[in-house]
């Protein structure tokens, strides 16, 4: 299941399968900003109108909606334990019980607004505002761990790969590499022409990374290096995201979501090893063959000369 949010105020969920939109999701009274599910399927949702509303997947209603931020939400996300947090217009980051549906916390140390919020596997969680830093957190102290700067722009968007790297995404129009033990940058990339607008970690050992921008593209890091841009998109790109068997979904301005299968050499091989235990290879060789107009013997009865 894929969610999307969108400045319609409405949030719509797709069945990747079939590409076909199962539901739409209406209360917001603006736009949504962030849409984030739970470990156990629960959708969270935040948006202009300054609440987070709760969204139960199984009988597509609104179970609760929560306030108390005195602003626009940008970003929501969930830890592996359910915990949601919330990144405002207000400078501040929000915890919540999604159960008691209670504000359980308030992070406060940014000097502008938090734009993405993002949790590692180990629980830590990780902020990028407008004051151009990114700070690292640990919600169960609520203490300030560290902060990191380098970027010379707005932090629009934060990720994780595991435990032990973080990325994140500028107006600057870089990518940072973060190590998160020694809270150091290890690389900046560089390749698109206007502001990082959304970066995400491809899953199962994140070896991929995706960054949507503003310039209208898509671009794909691997080891520091760009392996791919892709232009899909007519205008800027605010969202990416994979899914669990390496598909990328991208959200954009021209109103559309794309999704793309991202081929590397190891899925490849491994389609091929596959089709050649279930006597498909041949097949699908001789499939290829005749589609690129391959001339040989056991063809050449068939070939008008």
């Amino acid at each position: 299941m894929l969610a999307s949010g969108s400045d319609d105020s409405t949030i719509k969920l797709w069945d990747v399968a079939t590409m076909n939109c199962v539901e739409t999701l209406e209360g917001h009274t603006d736009r949504v900003y962030s849409v984030a599910f739970s470990p156990s399927g629960l959708l969270a949702s935040g948006s202009h109108d300054k609440t987070i509303k709760l969204w139960d997947i199984s009988t597509m209603n609104c179970v609760g909606t929560l306030q108390g931020h005195t602003s626009l939400v940008l970003s929501v996300a969930f830890n592996n334990a359910g915990l949601l947090v919330s990144g405002c217009w207000d400078n501040t980051i929000r915890l919540w019980n999604t159960s008691t549906k209670n504000c359980v916390g308030t992070l406060e140390g940014h000097i502008n607004c938090v734009r993405s919020v993002a949790f590692n596997g180990a629980g830590l969680l990780a902020s990028g505002s407008d004051d151009w830093t990114i700070k690292l957190w640990d919600t169960s102290t609520m203490t300030c761990l560290g902060t990191l700067e380098g970027h010379t722009g707005d932090v629009w968007s934060v990720a994780f790969n595991g435990d032990w790297m973080l990325a994140s995404g500028s107006s600057d129009t870089t990518i940072k590499l973060w190590v998160i033990s020694t809270m150091n940058c290890v690389r900046t990339l560089e390749g698109h022409t206007d502001s990082v607008l959304s970066v995400a970690f491809s899953p199962n050992g994140g070896k991929l990374l995706a960054s949507g921008s503003r310039d209208n593209t898509i671009k794909l890091w691997r080891l520091g290096e760009c392996v791919g841009t892709l232009e899909w998109h007519t205008a800027p790109v605010y969202s990416v995201a994979f899914n669990g068997a390496g598909m990328l979904a991208s959200g954009s301005v021209d109103k559309t979501i794309k999704l793309t299968h991202i081929y590397t050499r190891k899925f490849i091989m491994t389609a091929l090893l596959a089709m050649k235990r279930r006597e498909l290879y041949t097949d699908v060789r001789d499939l290829i063959m005749m589609q690129m107009g391959v001339i040989d013997e056991k063809y050449k009865s068939s070939c008008v000369y």
